[in-house]
């Protein structure tokens, strides 16, 4: 049984920064593909950004150059560093991951295992 655990959510001002942790457990595989997305209230959930098993990475244009994608394999965790935060990058910051390659790395409907979420507010 596969759980993502996220942590590292909170409240920060404008312009600062905040770094989101995931943390696997349970069987994972060699051919995956994980990602951030995000919830703010009254909106669908959006991809944030998203790293394959060969170190590729994705961004939604509007964190490109803020926010940065990372993985420690050995720790099985997954980083978002969150940088040059605005308002509107208040939400709940969801981790999914699949384990199989996949062709949308933005795409909710591409990933079936999620964790419960972690709260960002930029005030």
């Amino acid at each position: 049984h596969v759980q993502l655990v996220e942590s590292g959510g909170g409240s920060v001002q404008a312009g600062g920064s905040l770094t989101l942790s995931c943390v696997t457990s349970g069987y994972t595989r060699s051919r995956h593909c994980m990602g951030w997305f995000r919830q703010a209230p009254g909106k669908e959930r959006e991809g944030v950004a998203s790293i394959d098993s060969d170190g590729t990475t994705t961004y939604a244009d509007v964190v490109k150059g803020r926010f940065i994608i990372s993985r420690d394999n050995r720790k099985k965790t997954l980083y978002l560093q969150m940088n040059k935060v605005k308002p509107e990058d208040t939400a709940m910051y969801y981790c999914a991951a699949q384990w199989s390659p996949i062709s949308q790395p933005l795409v909710e409907s591409e990933y079936n295992i999620w964790g419960q979420g972690t709260q960002v507010t930029v005030s």
